[in-house]
């Protein structure tokens, strides 16, 4: 145990903490961009359906919702892999027989490229929206007619805004 100075072996246990803070970040980034990925594709099809009037096609494997959920699932087993990877590292530079690990590297590399490949085709798909489908004119909101009675307030322009942004995104 006494093989390396006190000075090192502290250093060395500075810089494995400083990396498994790094894994930790990258596992919570993974986990936010799963999630906001998961909630904006519920999003924009609840928004389809207020424009269209219509449910649109889901696949069922390949949709925003899976690749949210993949990256959640993969965030969290990061976190899982830094934290065994830590105490590992920890007991060999206790042990000073620290050996660095090229496959844990490489199987990270290749999750985060199979998930980065999923995601091409949601990219990349294009749903069509039926250019001549009725725009639902929405009612105006009781306190709009109280407080602006005379104003001219054109029915369904905040759709029609909508229906723009919508086919903007896609």
């Amino acid at each position: 145990m006494d093989k390396i100075p006190k000075i090192d072996r502290q250093r060395e246990h500075q810089a494995n903490e400083r990396t498994f803070l790094a894994w930790l970040r990258t596992s919570i980034a993974l986990i936010s961009f799963g999630f906001a990925i998961a909630r904006f594709g519920i999003f924009l099809r609840q928004l389809n359906i207020a424009i269209t009037q219509q449910e649109p096609p889901v696949n069922p494997l390949s949709n925003s919702e899976n690749l949210g959920l993949a990256l959640v699932i993969f965030g969290i087993f990061t976190v899982a892999l830094a934290a065994w990877r830590y105490n590992q590292v920890f007991w060999q530079i206790e042990r000073a027989d620290y050996k660095p690990n090229r496959l844990m590297v490489w199987i990270m590399t290749g999750v985060v490229i199979i998930l980065g490949l999923f995601s091409i085709p949601l990219l990349l798909r294009r749903d069509k929206v039926p250019s001549h489908s009725p725009v639902p004119i929405q009612p105006q909101s009781r306190n709009l007619q109280r407080s602006t009675p005379n104003a001219n307030v054109r029915k369904g322009t905040i759709t029609t805004l909508y229906k723009q942004i919508f086919l903007f995104l896609k």
